[in-house]
């Protein structure tokens, strides 16, 4: 059978919110610890999260999740059409020029437009208009990932052909059920391999960013350390690091365009300022709208979910903790407050384990409760998607 057309599922002109996947050709441990050849190849899941910053930072796409395996990775992405629409017609044609640059460095990154270049995306509306679109395209976000990494990864190993092993698989999240069950699926992906024991061993994962960067005594550590360089300074035009990323002009020019940064500002900077944050509406900030982000790390500063991120955080810990048959990580059980205090938005406890264990195998092209799945329609030909049995008895209707 055919796989259905993405057109069917989500466009670039809409806000959704998508699980992607992709796997590299014959299940090849090309991007880890190669068995085979006894090679090791982590330095490309480095090449690719490095993509992942400078894409997050140049698209109008949210990066909500991400997780990258030995032969596979995983994404969480938000299209922003709406947050695109705020750009004036230079802000388009310069972050277009940054992810597909005429011109490159001598650090071999995009060199940032000059007056010519962006003229030649400014003065042709019909152009224009396309690229507005490009730039919220969840599929081009995964073209320019995917060819750069198969490009280099082909130069160093003298290979020609095929480097990853299809098209990418892309699953829309419907609700937050969905959305909760997979960013703790992405997530938990070392732990359920048995590469990670707990999660801040979990290398190359959107959950050790947040880690790393999270303070108990403030939930919202990125966006209030962010907020905080942003509304310190007064305005005034903001200068590009190596990475596109903007500091405060008033921090300090030489220092900004030589990327050395004083130390009380590094201090500040978080390892997870390219992701969204989980905090939906934090409750120091009930802002409605688009929410478009005030520095270049990412897309925009709105959040996904209805909980803080220590609550994630404990969530995630307590389900790695619970032994599910046939998988091979856990850590030592334990059952915490939250759960109970979630227990109107989860299924039961071992319904949930089962959801985040089994979730690539439970949906197919539409994720959420099955009244959710149910209520929607393909975009082109209206019909209804299919649903698995067993979504049925893990999300049982209240209706």
């Amino acid at each position: 059978m055919a796989r259905m057309a993405r057109a069917e599922v989500f466009a670039p002109d809409e806000v959704a919110v998508v699980h992607v996947m992709n796997r590299v050709v014959r299940r090849c441990y090309l991007l880890g610890d190669d068995p085979v050849t006894g090679k090791n190849f982590d330095h490309r899941k480095v090449m690719i999260e490095n993509q992942l910053q400078r894409l997050a930072g140049a698209f109008g796409i949210d990066l909500l999740g991400f997780a990258i395996m030995s032969n596979h990775f995983h994404l969480i992405l938000r299209s922003r059409p709406d947050v695109v629409a705020t750009w004036d017609d230079t802000e388009v044609a310069r972050r277009w020029l940054l992810i597909c640059p005429v011109r490159k460095n001598s650090a071999g990154d995009p060199a940032e437009p000059n007056e010519f270049e962006l003229n030649s995306i400014r003065n042709d509306p019909r152009k224009l208009e396309t690229i507005r679109l490009r730039l919220s395209d969840l599929g081009w976000w995964m073209r320019v990932l995917c060819q750069y990494i198969a490009v280099r990864a082909n130069r160093e190993d003298h290979e020609l052909g095929k480097f990853w092993q299809s098209r990418f698989r892309a699953v829309r999240l419907l609700d937050e059920a969905a959305l909760l069950a997979c960013a703790a699926y992405v997530d938990l992906n070392p732990i359920r391999a048995a590469m990670a024991e707990t999660l801040e061993q979990s290398d190359y994962t959107s959950v050790q960013r947040r880690i790393q960067s999270f303070s108990p005594t403030n939930d919202n550590s990125t966006s209030a350390t962010l907020a905080t360089l942003a509304t310190s300074q007064p305005k005034q035009e903001c200068t590009d690091n190596l990475v596109g990323a903007v500091i405060p002009a008033a921090i300090g020019r030489e220092a900004a365009a030589e990327g050395v940064l004083p130390i009380a500002v590094q201090s500040r900077v978080t390892a997870d300022r390219f992701l969204s944050p989980i905090a939906l509406i934090p409750a120091d900030d009930q802002r409605l709208g688009p929410q478009a982000s005030f520095h270049r790390f990412r897309c925009s500063d709105k959040g996904f979910l209805s909980l803080s991120q220590g609550d994630y955080l404990e969530l995630l810990d307590w389900t790695a903790r619970q032994v599910a048959p046939g998988k091979r990580g856990t850590t030592p059980p334990s059952t915490p407050p939250l759960f109970q205090r979630l227990s109107g938005k989860l299924p039961t406890a071992t319904a949930w384990v089962e959801l985040v264990q089994d979730f690539g195998k439970l949906f197919a092209v539409v994720a959420g409760h099955p009244q959710t799945i149910r209520a929607t329609r393909s975009r082109i030909s209206g019909f209804a998607h299919r649903m698995r049995p067993r979504v049925r008895e893990l999300l049982p209707s209240s209706e």
